[in-house]
């Protein structure tokens, strides 16, 4: 009996092979796509990426403040800038916090050249710069300072983008000085590869970073384009488009100067 109800049940299965169980469709047939098949991803909110284009926005902004007021506008030398690096909110401190027991500085921000090889195009797209050093003279003291440095040369541009540029020692830097004595200011513009500034507590007046070191902050620089990029290459040869955030930094630098009147023949 109980052979006879197994070959029955035999033939029922093989009369109805797949009948009970449901096909799956086309669609679900598809295997799943990885996360690098379902188009880019969606922009950063890692606070560490976003901080960096509020950095690139606030470099325009603290440049738009200090070209809005006429008694202390640094035209003359922007005029004659290859390059122009901001440098918003730089942080001095003392004891142990960067150097050990000197006080420090450290601060991080854009810097943005003239196009063509001539450097008399319009301003491009920015590199994240990073400043390091021991101390500054700036009168004005303070304990954040926003820095308005003036490349004056394609050396000084390479420099800062190619190495670890010590302000004061591979190359002259001067600390500017604004509408005093036009020849005054010639002479610095023509014998200087930096020329900075500084702002505290609201005043601007030179400032003197001899044994500080500007570079290209490569990290940042990542985050901000999205992608690893070389600095001189974007600087210098357009390499990237300029980002959204870099609208009122180069908005600004066109409006107040969009002709580089220096010389070359002093470059």
């Amino acid at each position: 009996m109980i052979k006879s109800m197994a070959v029955i049940l035999a033939i029922a299965m093989a009369m109805f092979p797949l009948a009970a169980i449901p096909q799956a469709s086309p669609q679900q047939a598809q295997p799943s796509q990885g996360p690098y098949q379902q188009g880019p991803p969606a922009p950063s909110q890692n606070p560490n990426d976003i901080r960096e284009q509020d950095r690139v926005q606030n470099a325009g902004k603290v440049l738009g403040e200090i070209m809005n007021v006429p008694e202390t506008s640094p035209k003359f030398f922007l005029d004659r800038a290859d390059c122009v690096i901001v440098l918003p909110g730089v942080i001095k401190a003392s004891g142990w916090i960067f150097t050990g027991l000197f006080g420090g500085m450290f601060g991080r921000g854009a810097m943005t050249c003239r196009s063509g090889p001539h450097f008399d195009g319009p301003w491009g797209a920015p590199t994240m710069v990073a400043l390091e050093g021991t101390s500054w003279g700036f009168e004005g003291g303070g304990e954040a300072v926003d820095f308005l440095i003036f490349v004056m040369n394609p050396d000084g541009a390479n420099s800062v983008l190619t190495t670890k540029f010590k302000v004061g020692g591979s190359a002259s830097a001067s600390a500017g000085t604004v509408g005093r004595d036009s020849a005054a200011e010639e002479d610095v513009a023509m014998r200087s590869v930096l020329i900075t500034f500084a702002r505290a507590k609201g005043l601007f007046a030179g400032a003197a970073l001899t044994g500080s070191t500007l570079r290209a902050d490569g990290p940042a620089n990542t985050k901000l384009y999205g992608h690893h990029v070389d600095a001189k290459a974007v600087v210098l040869h357009g390499a990237e488009q300029p980002p959204a955030c870099a609208k009122l930094l180069l908005d600004t630098l066109n409006q107040w100067s969009p002709k580089n009147l220096s010389n070359p023949k002093f470059r």
